[in-house]
């Protein structure tokens, strides 16, 4: 079984160049991809997009959503894979291309995807990892940086030859803004009983997000979680005293 490429998209972060966005839908038109996003780059002339992805990918530049902002563009999706050149405790686990594209074909049976990437110049932020439930980089000789299209048809490749013996269908999993509203709820309690160091909160709240992240919360777990938390902040708010 492949990977359902029907139910994965590109997601481009701040893009730079026109040329590089071309090129990225030309790569994606080539491995049965049909869906990219862009964040922050409405601006990007068209003509040079056009240009690049030549006519055979026109209809993908045509039909590129735009947003403002990354958590507009990511809320929706149920499972989200950030591309970092950059390593470090603070951006691992990480697989390679083929180890996330054998990981994603049960996943995306049921499950819209996003694969997310950077700008040109800084790549994805530790900010904009956060809202991934799996990091991948590419293996490189010594020069660690690749352009853009070249990293996006590179995990694009993987998956398109990606196949399997699923056992099990990964049922449908909570979304990422609904995740989103938990880590937050989480946050705001976890700093009412000074679990959280005021002076870097989100030191903590990393190692939880991927805690969650490698657990695959559905939905209705989320709700389940999030009233355990409305519960305790009532019962913290009424001194520990049960109805």
């Amino acid at each position: 079984m492949q990977a359902a490429r029907e139910n994965i998209t590109i997601v481009l972060n701040k893009p730079k160049f026109a040329g590089n966005v071309g090129a990225v839908a030309r790569c994606a038109k080539n491995m049965g991809l049909d869906k990219i996003y862009v964040v922050a780059g409405e601006a990007l002339p068209r003509e040079e997009m056009q240009m690049m992805a030549t006519h055979v990918a026109a209809d993908l530049v045509d039909n590129i959503r735009y947003y403002d902002r990354l958590e507009e563009a990511l809320a929706g999706f149920r499972f989200i894979v950030g591309a970092t050149a950059r390593t470090g405790s603070a951006r691992g686990p990480l697989f390679t291309p083929r180890q996330m594209a054998e990981k994603i074909v049960g996943i995306s049976q049921k499950n819209n995807i996003a694969l997310l990437f950077g700008s040109e110049d800084r790549g994805l932020t530790n900010e904009d990892l956060r809202w991934c439930q799996l990091m991948v980089n590419i293996p490189t000789s010594d020069f660690k940086s690749l352009n853009l299209s070249h990293a996006v048809l590179v995990l694009c490749y993987e998956i398109f030859v990606a196949a399997g013996e699923v056992k099990h269908f990964v049922p449908k999993l909570a979304t990422a803004g609904e995740l989103d509203g938990l880590h937050s709820q989480l946050k705001e309690m976890l700093q009412k009983i000074g679990f959280l160091n005021p002076q870097n909160p989100d030191y903590w709240m990393t190692h939880i997000r991927r805690f969650f992240a490698r657990t695959q919360l559905q939905a209705r777990e989320v709700k389940i979680i999030r009233g355990i938390c409305r519960q305790l902040e009532w019962y913290m708010s009424n001194g520990g005293k049960n109805a």
